[in-house]
């Protein structure tokens, strides 16, 4: 992969997606957190069980992204990148 700059035009677009991307995940890990109280009382469910649904979407998640960097290698890290941004996008609103 060639060098780009941050001051060209392309550099900009590279850390604006990327803010972007990590602020999707981000702001995804935070709906999880926001809702662990509601989930806890629809399923009467304890601290521990809510400790376990946390750590299980984390783990979930740090696995897609180990997936995501696999397949970005394979298949082209543009076209990753956007099939997990649409895919992302989709799976919100639903």
């Amino acid at each position: 992969m060639p060098d780009v700059r941050l001051a060209s035009p392309q550099g900009k677009w590279i850390l604006l997606t990327t803010v972007l991307g990590s602020s999707m995940a981000l702001l995804d890990s935070t709906v999880v957190n926001v809702a662990l109280p509601r989930i806890g009382r629809d399923l009467d469910a304890d601290l521990s069980v809510l400790q376990w649904t946390a750590n299980a979407y984390m783990v979930t998640l740090a696995g897609l992204i180990l997936l995501g960097g696999a397949l970005g290698d394979r298949f082209g890290r543009r076209k990753v990148f956007v099939v997990g941004v649409v895919w992302l996008s989709l799976y919100t609103h639903l």
